[in-house]
């Protein structure tokens, strides 16, 4: 049966020189693509076919009206299973759906203003740190990755981070690394080989495993109630299935789930929001201005989230340019069906790419530029659905999207309070650089400059960064 299919890009050699060009260059690979072929796209590589849809309403039948006849690629979730087991990330079906019950009260609005104090405080402890860093570029990137990891300890554990935090980060980013290139493998090759990548990784492995499981059997141990994310997974039951417990192997498994995506995907969005704050001062003062209005020089709370919109734009415009999960999971047909016009056999690939859609004219005019107004509320109604969705959208939507979102606004309205940011000697528009999150490309280097507590009246926005020449970028 000759079934139509999209056009797309096509090589002599079982698709392997595209797969090559993929691992270099995901997104460009995919952009190109796109300019040439148009919004439904079609490659095969080793005969597996792969579909991806730029189109806004194809992408929401695909993840959402059509969800169901769509699982997660196998491969994929073989290579990330590795380290984060048999968790809500990997898992399918009705085990899936007991998992994402099971953890959602951890993830519930009820639980968020303890949440917000617990970031709060490390932020504090974080950024009253970085004045010793005024007057001088410092890794911001570095310093974000420190602190999204105090705060996701700190939130699932009560606890701070006591192991080497340089040594816990070097074993995510790499971990990461991997992960992203044995996706474009085939197979993977055993982890007991006495290779030096192999090595690296089961030391890896091992030092996150050991931070998990230490605080798992010091809290069985002592008996403690916490009210954290911990304590709610040790006493969780799914009260609309059979009633049962979580094993200690299932509360590691949400648990690394939990550590790896909430401190890593955030830290990424906020070093792309120091970024935009940094090299754009016109908006900084003005969501600096929202911040000292609103909060008077005191520490931002959970219902201070709400009245503080146009900072909430500035972190949607960041998600939108710089999606540190830029594509959700591919997705495998589990039957042949009808996405648009286009019949999709079982077991045919889907890639979808939020930080293509999002750089769509078509759907954000000039859309290079950062422009936080693009989301308020009379603009955001005009945004197509599908246009947006830099958590996923459908069933399998991001369960830490609004934990995420908390925690960007809370901590950059504390970064506000106190410091004024522009980019680094040298530091120009960074590349990005995919490894499964979206990273700056070697790094961001920024400077900071100590502001007054509170500004005693009006002033005038301050001059444009000098030498920056990305300020209306």
């Amino acid at each position: 049966m000759n079934i139509p299919r999209p056009p797309g890009p096509r090589d002599r050699f079982f698709g392997l020189g595209m797969l090559r060009s993929m691992a270099r260059d995901y997104l460009g690979f995919w952009g190109r693509a796109q300019q040439t072929y148009g919004d439904s796209l079609y490659v095969s590589v080793a005969g597996q076919g792969t579909y991806s849809f730029m189109d806004p309403d194809l992408i929401r039948e695909c993840l959402v009206e059509k969800a169901d006849s769509f699982v997660r690629y196998e491969h994929h979730m073989n290579v990330l299973r590795q380290v984060h087991g048999e968790s809500v990330l990997i898992t399918e079906g009705d085990t899936w759906k007991k998992q994402r019950r099971t953890l959602q009260p951890g993830f519930s609005p009820k639980r968020y203003e303890g949440y917000a104090q617990q970031m709060a405080d490390a932020a504090e402890t974080v950024l009253d740190k970085l004045v010793s860093h005024q007057g001088q570029a410092f890794d911001f990137e570095q310093a974000m990755n420190m602190l999204t990891m105090d705060v996701i300890l700190r939130t699932m554990f009560s606890a701070r981070v006591e192991q080497d935090t340089a040594a816990i980060e070097h074993a995510v980013c790499l971990l990461s690394e991997i992960a992203y290139d044995d996706m474009f493998y085939p197979f993977s090759l055993p982890d007991w080989l006495p290779l030096p990548r192999k090595k690296a990784k089961r030391r890896a492995m091992q030092l996150l495993d050991d931070l998990i499981w230490s605080h798992i059997r010091r809290r069985r141990a002592s008996g403690e109630q916490h009210n954290d994310l911990l304590g709610m997974l040790l006493t969780a039951a799914d009260n609309e299935g059979d009633g049962s417990l979580l094993s200690d192997e299932q509360v590691r498994d949400q648990l690394m789930t939990t550590f790896l995506a909430g401190h890593e995907t955030t830290a990424a969005g906020l070093t792309w929001a120091g970024w935009v704050l940094a090299s754009h001062p016109e908006q900084a003062f003005k969501a600096a201005e929202e911040v000292d209005a609103v909060l008077e020089g005191r520490v931002p709370t959970f219902a201070d989230i709400a009245r503080l919109p146009y900072l909430g734009q500035v972190v949607k415009e960041t998600l939108r340019l710089y999606s540190p999960a830029p594509g959700v999971f591919m997705r495998q047909a589990a039957q042949d069906v009808q996405i648009g016009p286009w019949l999709l056999p079982k077991g045919s690939l889907v890639t979808l790419l939020s930080s293509l859609v999002q750089r769509d004219a078509r759907w954000f005019a000039d859309p290079a530029r950062f422009d936080p107004d693009r989301f308020a509320p009379d603009a955001a109604r005009q945004i197509p659905r599908g246009a947006y969705f830099p958590f996923g959208t459908g069933p399998r939507v991001c369960i830490g999207m609004s934990f995420a979102s908390m925690e960007m606004t809370l901590i950059l309205a504390m970064l506000l309070q106190r410091y004024t940011l522009r980019p680094g000697p040298g530091q120009e528009q960074p590349g990005m650089r995919l490894q499964v999150t979206m990273r700056p490309e070697g790094g961001l280097r920024l400077m900071l400059a100590k502001r007054p507590a509170r500004p005693a009246g009006p002033a005038a926005p301050p001059a444009s960064a000098p030498g920056c020449p990305y300020q209306h970028a």
